[in-house]
């Protein structure tokens, strides 16, 4: 792989149809699965916000900006535990997307999520986008390096914060030894990014059932978790007799953790755990699928 590979995305991966490649299976001819990812990030108090809910008085912004500060930390102190306790009830694990510095900040609540034994995945060090982080190599290895101390294993999978990539962070990626990334919302199923260290697999993420879009950017009524989920399942499911599809639900405790929104997740995963052909997996239980049945295995 020559060293100027980063610099073409559509050099990371060939266009291949869904209808013409390789027919994969899922346990027990299951049409669907289903993974959730749970955000857990670092908001400094002393920086702009990622995300905003109220704009700034006369439209002047100011530091610290405590209400929108605060919103987020409403999740860590409240909103996750909902979460906690939803997925908990359904006997279902999540992915834990979290930053490195989060780990010591929320410790408790990470400490939560893996006595529940979800799965650890990297989010970047701190919650800012990669354009922004002025060392890659060195905030990618620190965010491994800190997962790894909390719970012994190094993190399989990683998500940009916001999904951003420079032209050479998944190739610091594999050079990390992360196995696969959430960036690319490209497909419903897993396929091989190319780097200077070889192939690293992109699991079906999603940008549609993603609380970020649904709730602060696009300002959706509460329900439309379930309603976009719900509509997202059933063609997933009814596409998935021919070849298997992978959906994503991306969530963040200060979003849908909170009271007027936190009802209509649990009635869609109710309703996705309704149906027949269905597995409810972590990313990387979906990674070690796609590649026992790509491999023929």
């Amino acid at each position: 792989m020559t060293e100027d590979i980063g610099h073409s995305l559509r050099n990371r991966v060939p266009y291949v149809p869904i209808h013409k490649r390789p027919r994969l299976s899922l346990p027990g001819n299951a049409r669907v699965a289903v993974w959730t990812i749970v955000n857990v990030e670092n908001w400094s108090p002393q920086a702009p916000m990622p995300r905003t809910v109220l704009p700034p008085p006369m439209g002047n912004p100011l530091l610290p900006d405590v209400p929108n500060w605060a919103w987020h930390e409403y999740g860590m102190r409240v909103g996750f535990w909902r979460f906690l306790e939803v997925l908990g009830k359904r006997g279902l694990k999540a992915t834990f997307a979290v930053n490195g510095s989060a780990l010591s900040l929320y410790r408790e609540a990470c400490q939560s999520a893996r006595e529940a034994d979800w799965e650890f995945m990297g989010h970047g060090f701190v919650q800012r986008p990669m354009h922004r982080v002025e060392d890659q190599r060195t905030a990618i290895r620190d965010t491994v390096a800190a997962i790894k101390d909390f719970t012994g294993t190094p993190p399989r999978g990683w998500e940009s914060p916001g999904l951003t990539e420079t032209d050479e962070t998944l190739d610091l990626l594999a050079e990390a030894g992360i196995e696969y990334v959430a960036d690319w919302v490209m497909d419903e199923q897993p396929v091989m990014l190319q780097t200077r260290r070889g192939p690293i697999a992109s699991v079906p993420y999603t940008v549609e059932i993603n609380d970020v879009v649904l709730s602060a950017v696009q300002q959706q009524p509460s329900d439309e978790i379930l309603r976009r989920g719900r509509d997202q399942f059933d063609r997933l499911h009814l596409d998935g007799a021919t070849a298997p599809r992978v959906m994503a639900i991306s969530i963040h405790p200060y979003l849908t953790g909170v009271p007027h929104r936190i009802k209509y997740l649990e009635m869609l995963y109710d309703y996705i755990l309704g149906h027949d052909g269905v597995v409810l997996w972590t990313g990387a239980e979906i990674l070690d699928w796609y590649r026992a049945a790509a491999a023929g295995g």
